[in-house]
């Protein structure tokens, strides 16, 4: 089998977990290992301060807290991104609101959103689908102009850049995840970082449930989304690989456009001349000249050598969860129903072969010959 995913995890990363463990960071926010990801991670971004957590879905769910948001305010989301991106919005009262997809990047259109805005929107949340970055100097104008915070969700763009600049330091708060099959990963575990004192400081606060002075008194509802030392230790060795490991996901990206570049009927993907794509996951778009659907392509490349896998992200605006919600507010998104409907991404781990990479586009391109 050829899985659509693997993480690498060499004996460094072993060896710090243990050397952890070993100085008893088992749990709590105390130790060498958690204050020193924290802060090489929101260096590396470009932020003052990082607020480890235990997933990339509490790193959003607790930034949308610390804005203090009034119930029933509407937040707009990027439709193609992964459910995670809506349940931090919808867990803090607020109702998330699609942006249709353009078809280039695949990201949040950029020329709906001033549409979209009500007097009951607060917040703008893009998601930076894939690796490729949103157009941040763009939407930053947008949200300055109408007075919108701005969250991003950067689960998939660990060390993308706009005009050179990292995703994650544009946001009044950006939200990272640190899952298996991300850029560098704790197993499981996230991050939000930011360049804003008096958020940082609530951050900190809401993730330890609210303690304050004394110890046991509390004024507000916080949570336990607290990131034990010991997984911080393996995100601090996996860091100090991230730049290795961006290089060899665009290498077998880069690879794969080569195989692919001339098979009719499939749309690749992209880097814009303006950004620097880190390819999360290296997908693209079955389009109908191709011959065959792309449901039909992933069970073909299954069958020809257990290659396996995945589809696009079901938009927002198909969610029966958020349907249900109060203060739903119908949108219709016809790009982000078609890649749900025709894209897919390939084996992506940074380390895949060459010769691995030609076995999946040569399976491929049997499926055109046929």
């Amino acid at each position: 089998m050829i899985p659509v995913f693997e993480p690498v995890i060499s004996e460094d990363e072993i060896e710090a977990v243990v050397a952890a463990l070993r100085r008893g960071e088992i749990s709590g926010t105390f130790g060498e290992a958690l204050p020193a990801f924290e802060g090489e991670f929101a260096e590396y971004v470009g932020c003052k301060h990082g607020i480890a957590v235990n997933s990339g879905t509490s790193a959003l769910q607790l930034a949308v807290a610390a804005a203090q948001f009034v119930p029933g305010g509407e937040v707009l989301v990027s439709a193609s991104t992964n459910i995670a991106t809506a349940l931090g919005v919808l867990h803090n009262g607020q109702v998330p609101v699609p942006v249709d997809s353009e078809g280039v990047t695949w990201n949040l259109d950029l020329d709906l959103i001033e549409g979209l805005i009500t007097p009951k929107t607060k917040a703008i949340l893009p998601v930076h689908l894939y690796g490729h970055p949103v157009d941040m100097d763009r939407l930053m104008e947008i949200a300055q102009r109408h007075n919108l915070m701005v969250i991003e969700d950067c689960a998939e763009s660990h060390g993308a850049t706009v005009r050179g600049r990292q995703t994650g330091s544009f946001g009044d708060m950006a939200c990272f995840s640190f899952y298996a099959n991300k850029v560098i990963t704790t197993g499981e575990g996230g991050m939000v970082t930011t360049n804003d004192d008096a958020l940082a400081e609530r951050l900190r606060l809401l993730r330890n449930l609210a303690f304050t002075e004394p110890r046991f008194w509390h004024q507000e509802a916080g949570f336990n989304f607290r990131m034990p030392g010991f997984v911080a230790a393996l995100g601090l060795e996996q860091f100090h690989k991230i730049e290795h490991i961006i290089e060899q996901k665009r290498r077998v990206a880069h690879t794969y456009n080569e195989f692919l570049k001339d098979v009719p009927g499939l749309q690749l993907p992209v880097e814009l001349d303006w950004a620097y794509n880190v390819y999360w996951m290296y997908a693209l778009v079955v389009k109908p000249e191709f011959g065959i659907s792309r449901d039909e392509l992933a069970a073909a490349l299954w069958d020809a050598a257990e290659i396996q896998t995945r589809t696009f992200f079901c938009p927002m605006s198909q969610q029966p969860v958020l349907h249900k919600q109060a203060g739903y507010r119908p949108v219709a998104c016809p790009v982000a129903d078609r890649l749900w409907e025709s894209g897919l991404y390939l084996p992506s781990a940074w380390n895949l072969p060459e010769e691995t990479i030609e076995i999946v586009c040569g399976a491929i391109k049997e499926q055109v010959a046929n």
